[in-house]
């Protein structure tokens, strides 16, 4: 017995069962095929919950055509519209006009916050104010019907709207108050033809959106699931941004997986209480963006948000009755998230829950980070979210003076951000209120500085001893009432102290697992580039002094001993030489490779001086990356590209300029203007700077998605080695791993750091060996798979005997048919491991080889099979050169053109079944000709789609008779020949097909709907004359071709209702026989919008 998707959705649904969700089958609800609300559920809802309010069947009918009338052309926008009156509640104008307007919920949330309250404890969750006029009708939970209705519900057929599209059977729809607002898909985990959790993804995202966009209207999240591997997300999020769920309660030390992470999402998430506060509190729409964005929490987000919230409503000052200041410590606690988690999204999820929390009475939040660029982040972010953190007063702050002047007689609200450095020696009070709440981001740095500094001016006006303080201290002064919440990547104890305890951690190898950041993997090249063993011994007592220093006087001087010392090794001429030298053979190595995604890379040097030299050393080696170039080499830039791109060099230093710096270096580095134009063009992947030099800039709160190698040379310690090394771990596309390459010996400190910032033991870095071992042991399957293939003529032979090798053993892989899936995988998973170690001495040239010749033969593969090979662009020039020959050297090479839609070529050619005719190869041949196939009935679907979509059945019964061909059968030519003359034949029909409209003497669009009519008398069994079928298709055209000229007609009612009114008459007018003419409609209607999508203007 096979455990089969059905059988996965009962599961689930009994597990949602157990947690209060009643099941009911799709069939068993009255409602029209394309409803998808439930309508009686969000009726008695409305009665029940406002029947104090005296609501009216007309109030509740005119909420219900509210929600109906949400346009689904605009999704998005309808889906932010609906989001934020299912978050925040509307106000309903009362019929009676001389009634106040009456506040809506569309969920009770105060009453599912009281009964977990009653079901679990005394403790009750805080009433969140959503709007100001929110009066919660309180009533007795245990007595009295509750208000919410939940459901499950699965089978549920939904019509489209459109005729052109088919209707949709979700597997599993979750209803509040009759607002299906998660939609589940389901893939067994076990299923022979690989149903992958992508392929739930898909289906949900492009098919559902396309065919039954009204479900995603009011639609919160998304959910899909093999059982195994259980992910959350929304419908507007790409695929690498759905989740997994690993945590109940947040407390647990280990998050489940696997089936356990089913067990886990459904308890955690779908607990009513909570996952009604993610779907209240935890979905955020940008108010203006360019895209479809909409970011649902994750989960450590939303247990850190909630936890601190609790924290700082526990830990906050209050002022008594009779002026006292009472209550907490004011140390709202430290959040421990690793760097690369989205900690800015947690703030702003925690900025929501305490601007629309009652207790809070409307806070001021202060955030407060340690350097500009991290500042005008965050402000772009949060003055791009006042809608959802409900405050207009969103405000970037420029000086202490224009705080004090914005917080001076508010009483609440605002939420000010703000660099540390402005808290400066000034002591005047900015307020003394208790509903202050003072955010600050990586404060493991300049926040934490309380202690005091002794200043002695011996002569002079200002002689005598002055007392300085660090800028915390003076920030803690202005405002002495406020409650101070520590945002960190790296804590220390002094964080501990200023802050309060780590409220919530979440560290770099959960982050690694729950695939929000990737894997960083360590590179040793340190003994490449010292000059002896005892110049390494001198660096490693330079480490111990830096641990042992202190903070008093003698400890100082002593390090910075330590530091000139080590700066005069790291500096030596030869050394330096020496390290260009290996740094330009190992950057071009992984740009030769195609290991890099975009190229760019960052090099820590350990000084000024030192990254100076460096960049001499590499503009002698390589004269050609100091060239000026418009953008990367092979890219071409648009319009409006230009317009951000701007010319540069290929490497670049980024460091503040010196008053003492030579005049070429003090140009080289240019203005603070001139700094911000280098991070915008090192952050876009076509600009042609590629390699930035960097000492101290860019190493904390710079991101670069697709940057995916850091060369380290400088001595870096704790917090600051995470922080740096952190600039390669955030996720990107075809990304699967961020490199460090050491050149300087940190791996002992990276352990010793990544285990203090670690809840476990386990390492969270790989070593490149293990990457080396990776792409041995997968040479070693493929070559055993290979093993009965002669390939010594792609090693040893002339150019021609390597193209036929190559094209021999794609023949070898696709003549049995399980087997190309097995290698097309092995070497996929080769690739990814060769990418990280391709600069490794430790892989023989015949490896490499080896792994250019197997992943030229996937790319052959895949051409033949899907189109375009996706990593062929990230290959090495010389083996990319050679695939393209040995297609050639078939006389394939047009063919692939029919991929790239230019339309140059003319698939029904006689030449070109003659070109196919002529290869020798017959699986290649097969493949060629399904290909060419299907391109032509994909141009015969775009005019007439009855009889593309009778030629797709057919074509999809024969490519399934070839899959399911007999071991024995792979190499019996007869077999092979026959399948290849069925194409030829079908092709032949349906060239034969595409030119019939010529015999009846109609245009090919008219004979679209002659087929049309025709095949609805097949169906329906009745005979019609075929003069008069002739007269009436040529009428239909002309009667859509009038409605077809407004641009938008197939989204108007209005049209649509003519267009049909006119069919039917038309119809009538033919004694075309009463069929149900509804359908007759539909299919010219879905005819006519799918000619008109394909239509060229």
């Amino acid at each position: 017995m096979k455990f089969t998707e059905a059988q996965l959705e009962a599961a689930i649904i009994e597990l949602l069962g157990e947690q209060g969700y009643p099941y009911i089958s799709g069939d068993a609800l009255q409602r029209s095929p394309e409803q998808v609300l439930i309508k009686d559920d969000l009726r008695a809802y409305l009665a029940n919950r406002y029947a104090a309010d005296g609501i009216t069947d007309g109030e509740i009918d005119s909420i219900i055509l509210q929600l109906e009338t949400l346009p689904v052309g605009d999704l998005y926008q309808s889906n932010k519209t609906f989001c934020k009156w299912l978050s925040d509640g509307f106000l309903l104008k009362r019929e009676d006009r001389d009634q106040k307007d009456l506040y809506i919920q569309l969920v009770d949330y105060e009453e599912v916050a009281a009964q977990k309250a009653l079901a679990t404890s005394p403790e009750h969750t805080l009433p969140m104010a959503a709007e100001p006029s929110a009066k919660y009708q309180a009533h007795n939970i245990s007595n009295s019907k509750p208000h919410n209705i939940f459901k499950i519900v699965n089978q549920l057929e939904i019509d489209s709207p459109s005729a052109d599209n088919s209707k949709r059977i979700p597997d599993g729809i979750l209803y509040i108050n009759g607002l299906p607002v998660v939609v589940f898909e389901f893939k067994s985990a076990i299923r022979e033809e690989q149903a992958s959790l992508h392929d739930a993804y898909v289906q949900l995202t492009t098919r559902y959106r396309r065919d039954i966009p009204q479900l995603f209207v009011f639609n919160a999240l998304c959910v899909i699931s093999d059982g195994v591997n259980n992910k959350m997300g929304n419908v507007f999020a790409p695929y690498d941004f759905y989740y997994a769920w690993r945590k109940v309660t947040g407390d647990e030390s280990i998050e489940q997986e696997g089936i356990n992470g089913l067990h886990t999402m459904l308890q955690g998430l779908f607990d009513k209480e909570r996952l009604c506060d993610v779907i209240r509190n935890f979905i955020y729409f940008p108010d203006k963006s360019k895209g479809e964005v909409k970011i649902v929490c994750r989960y450590p987000q939303y247990y850190a948000a909630r936890k601190l919230f609790d924290n700082i409503k526990k830990e906050r000052k209050v002022i008594s009755v009779d002026g006292n200041v009472e209550g907490g410590s004011g140390k709202g606690g430290t959040y421990f998230g690793a760097t690369g988690c989205g900690k800015s999204f947690t703030m702003q999820f925690l900025s929501r829950l305490l601007m629309k929390s009652v207790e809070f009475e409307s806070p001021t939040i202060v955030l407060i980070t340690d350097r500009t660029d991290l500042d005008d982040q965050l402000s772009q972010q949060f003055s791009n979210a006042k809608s959802y953190i409900g405050d207009d007063h969103i405000v970037s702050v420029e000086s202490r003076d224009q705080l004090r002047q914005l917080l001076k007689g508010r009483q609440s609200g605002g939420v000010f951000l703000t660099t540390i450095h402005k808290f400066t020696e000034d002591i005047e009070l900015l307020t003394a209120r208790t509903n202050v709440i003072c955010i600050s981001d990586e404060a493991h740095r300049s926040q934490v500085n309380l202690d005091q500094k002794v200043v002695i001016t011996e002569k002079g006006p200002n002689a005598g001893v002055r007392r300085t303080y660090g800028f915390a201290k003076y920030l803690h002064d202005s405002l002495p009432n406020a409650t101070f919440v520590g945002f960190t990547g790296t804590p220390i104890d002094a964080t501990l102290e200023v802050f309060g305890k780590v409220i919530d951690a979440y560290t770099m190898s959960e982050s690694v697992k729950d695939e929000i950041t990737v894997r960083i993997v360590y590179e040793g090249r340190a003994a490449k580039v010292l000059l002896n063993n005892a110049k390494l011994e001198e660096i490693e007592a330079y480490y111990k002094q830096c641990e042992d220093s202190g903070s008093n006087e003698h400890q100082i001087e002593e390090s910075k001993k330590a530091t000139s010392s080590m700066n005069s090794i790291l500096g030596d001429p030869d050394r330096i030489r020496t390290l260009a030298k290996d740094f330009v053979e190992h950057y071009e190595a992984r740009v030769n490779e195609g290991s890099t995604i975009k190229g760019k890379a960052m090099f820590v040097s350990s000084s000024r001086e030192i990254s100076y030299l460096f960049y001499q050393e590499l503009e002698a080696l390589r004269p050609e990356w100091f060239e000026v170039l418009e953008c990367e080499k092979g890219s071409t830039l648009s319009e409006q590209e230009k317009k951000k791109i701007k010319p540069m060099e290929r490497v670049k230093m980024v460091m503040t300029r010196g008053k003492d710096d030579p005049e070429t270096l003090y140009n080289l580095l240019g203005t603070k203007e001139y700094r911000k134009e280098l991070d915008r063009q090192f952050k876009n992947d076509k600009s042609n700077f590629k390699i930035a030099i960097v000492v101290d800039m860019w190493l904390t709160g710079f991101d670069v998605p697709f940057l995916d190698t850091i060369y380290i040379d400088k001595p870096l310690q704790k917090h600051n080695l995470i922080q740096t090394i952190s600039r390669v771990n955030r996720k990107f596309s075809g990304k699967h791993k961020g490199l460090v390459v050491d050149y300087i010996g940190i791996k002992t400190a990276m352990n010793k750091a990544l285990a203090q910032f670690s809840k476990s033991e386990e390492t969270n870095f790989e070593d490149i060996n293990q990457s080396v071992i990776a792409v041995k042991d997968h040479l070693d399957l493929l070559n055993r798979i290979f093993h009965q293939f002669d390939s010594s003529p792609y090693f040893t032979g002339e150019p021609v005997a390597q193209l036929n090798c190559l094209n021999n053993a794609a023949e070898f892989v696709l003549s049995v048919g399980k087997l190309e899936k097995r290698f097309m995988a092995l070497v996929k998973r080769l690739k990814a491991a060769y990418d990280v170690c391709c600069g490794s001495e430790k892989l023989s040239q015949q490896e490499r080889d080896f792994i250019h010749f197997y992943l030229a033969v996937r790319s052959i593969i895949y051409k033949l099979t899907k189109g375009e090979a996706p990593d062929t662009a990230q290959m090495n020039a010389k083996v990319r050169e050679m695939i393209s020959e040995a297609l050639k050297s078939d006389g394939v090479e047009e063919i692939f053109k029919l991929g790239n839609d230019d339309g140059e070529i003319d698939i029904f050619d006689e030449d070109y079944l003659a070109k196919i005719g002529k290869i020798k190869l017959p699986n290649t041949k097969i493949m060629l000709l399904q290909k060419m196939l299907a391109k032509a009935i994909d141009e015969m679907k775009k005019v007439n789609l009855a009889q593309g979509v009778d030629f797709t059945k057919r074509f999809k019964a024969l490519v399934e008779k070839y899959n399911e061909r007999k071991e024995e059968d792979v190499l019996v030519s007869e077999v092979l020949e026959d399948f290849s003359d069925e194409i030829i034949n079908m092709f032949t029909d349906l060239k034969t097909e595409m030119d019939s409209n010529d015999d009846l003497g109609i245009s090919f669009e008219e004979k679209a709907f002659y087929d049309t009519l025709k095949s609805l008398a097949v169906k329906y069994d009745f005979t019609y004359p075929d003069d008069k079928l002739i007269e009436l298709s040529q009428a239909v055209k002309e009667v859509v071709d009038d409605k077809a000229k407004y641009t938008d007609w197939n989204n108007r009612d209005d049209i649509k209702a003519e267009l049909k009114v006119d069919l039917i008459m038309l119809l009538a007018r033919f004694g075309y026989p009463p069929v149900s003419r509804d359908e007759v409609y539909k299919e010219i209607f879905a005819q006519a919008e799918n000619f008109k999508k394909n239509r060229v203007a």
